[in-house]
C-alpha cells in the first residue's frame, strides 16, 4: 500500500487493522516486525497530515468595532 496515496481515513484504518493482527499474536515474528514498521509509518503520515491541517485552520474573530478579521488558530494544547 503506497503511504503517499492515502487518505488519513483510509490510513487510520489500516493502523487499526495492524494493531488487531498485532493484537493477536498469530503472526510470525518477521511478519510482525514487518506490519510494525508499516504501522509506524502510518503514524507518521497521520502525524504530518495532522500538522498540514493544523497550520490550515483559521479563526474568524470580531474586534471592538465589530470586524471580522481571520487569524491563524495557532497549537492546539491540552
Amino acid at each position: 500500500m503506497s503511504e503517499k496515496k492515502l487518505t488519513f481515513e483510509a490510513a487510520l484504518l489500516r493502523l487499526e487493522e495492524i494493531v488487531g493482527l498485532l493484537d493477536s499474536a498469530d503472526a510470525p515474528l518477521d511478519k510482525s516486525l514487518e506490519l510494525f514498521e508499516e504501522g509506524a509509518g502510518l503514524v507518521k503520515l497521520c502525524s504530518s497530515m495532522l500538522d498540514n491541517v493544523e497550520q490550515r485552520v483559521k479563526v474568524l474573530t470580531q474586534d471592538e468595532d465589530g470586524i471580522m478579521e481571520e487569524k491563524d488558530l495557532g497549537p492546539i494544547r491540552e
